[in-house]
C-alpha cells in the first residue's frame, strides 16, 4: 500500500507528503523538519455545500496530541484533498522545527 511521495522545500524546511489509497479513500502522511512525528490526525469528509450551489464542502474531525500545533497543516492538506477528490481523507503526521520563526510558520501555511 505504498503511495506517491511529494517533497517540497518551504522556507528552508523539507516537507514530505505521502498519499496512499485505501479503497476509495485517501490517507496522507505529513513529515518534516528536525523531528517528524505524529502530532495530529484529521479526518475530512465531503458533503454538499449548504449554499446549494453544487459545490463540495468538508466536515473535519481532529485529534491532537497535547501541545502540538500540527492540526493547522494536516487540516489544510486533508480538506484541500477532500474538496479536490470528493473522497474521505485522513491526514496524520507532524513537522517539528527547533526555533521556527513566525515567517517560516506563515510560509508553511501558505504553501503547503
Amino acid at each position: 500500500m505504498e503511495g506517491a511521495i511529494t517533497r517540497k522545500q518551504i522556507a528552508g524546511i523539507t516537507i514530505e507528503i505521502q498519499e496512499t489509497r485505501i479503497g476509495d479513500d485517501i490517507v496522507l502522511i505529513l513529515a518534516g523538519g528536525d523531528k517528524p512525528h505524529i502530532g495530529c490526525v484529521v479526518q475530512a469528509v465531503p458533503r454538499p455545500s449548504l449554499t446549494n450551489d453544487g459545490s463540495i464542502s468538508v466536515t473535519s474531525s481532529v485529534l491532537n496530541l497535547t501541545g502540538h500545533k500540527d492540526e493547522f497543516l494536516c487540516r489544510k492538506l486533508a480538506e484541500k484533498r477532500c474538496r479536490e477528490t470528493g473522497r474521505i481523507v485522513v491526514c496524520t503526521g507532524g513537522v517539528h522545527i527547533e526555533n521556527i520563526t513566525k515567517e517560516q510558520i506563515h510560509k508553511l501555511l501558505e504553501e503547503i
